[in-house]
């Protein structure tokens, strides 16, 4: 038997233990703590403080509201996302894109579902950033779906000149979209960092877990993880600094 010392630690969040806000025009399940919803036990994994799985209403949305020194990651699962902000940005996050802001010394935004009567479904990410008090700045781009069909799509990095957007933190964040009965193995980028899972759609198997739609498992002191697929799925996996 190996030592126990030797085996990766793991936390299992199953989508029903998550915390659930009905504000009406928004339907908000989240992973971590956020507002109105603490658990001591779930503030959050490492670097990753929100992981916000987010329903708007048709031309509905949240007002301009303040942030500062967090990097704020958008990814729409579905429907356009309507953005604003006071560095001067106005654009619409469709899905198959991701958007990032550094917030820094302070910014002030305000995102709206873009269609007056579809739904917009989206992420909400939030990771604690290694450089405070930096200059607000925004980015934005489209990924190519095929690109993560059976492979991990990279979609952001601490690397500008890397694939998909950057942030302030040593974080890789990738997409995979996953055959039935596909197996893949993800090799950690950086020594002392855990990986989030969160399981879009799909029925997985992860370090001897079954997952299924919009699970979320966390995983430490490993080299790699390896993910089993029982149905067509798709995935988000976090990889950030488990140490703030």
């Amino acid at each position: 038997m190996p030592d126990s010392a030797d085996m990766p630690k793991i936390v299992l969040h199953k989508a029903s233990s998550r915390g659930y806000a009905n504000h009406g025009w928004l339907q908000s399940y989240h992973t971590f703590s956020f507002a109105n919803y603490h658990n001591p036990e779930r503030i959050h994994f490492g670097a990753l403080r929100v992981l916000n799985d987010d329903t708007i209403e048709g031309g509905m949305g949240f007002g301009t509201h303040p942030h500062d020194n967090m990097e704020i990651v958008s990814i729409p699962l579905s429907g356009e996302l309507r953005h604003k902000d006071s560095m001067g940005n106005v654009t619409v996050i469709r899905q198959g894109e991701v958007q990032v802001m550094s917030a820094g010394t302070g910014i002030f935004h305000s995102e709206y579902n873009n269609d007056d009567t579809d739904l917009c479904k989206f992420l909400q990410i939030w990771v604690f950033p290694n450089k405070k008090n930096v200059t607000p700045r925004y980015g934005q781009m489209y990924l190519e779906g095929e690109g993560r069909r059976n492979k991990f799509q990279q979609i952001l990095s601490p690397n500008a000149d890397d694939d998909g957007v950057w942030i302030y933190q040593n974080a890789w964040f990738h997409l995979t979209d996953m055959d039935k009965e596909f197996w893949q193995e993800y090799k950690l980028k950086k020594a002392g960092n855990g990986v989030y899972l969160f399981v879009l759609e799909g029925d997985v198997s992860i370090a001897g877990n079954a997952l299924q739609t919009r699970d979320g498992i966390g995983i430490w002191d490993t080299q790699e993880i390896g993910i089993m697929s029982h149905s067509p799925a798709k995935l988000l996996l976090m990889e950030v600094p488990m140490r703030l």
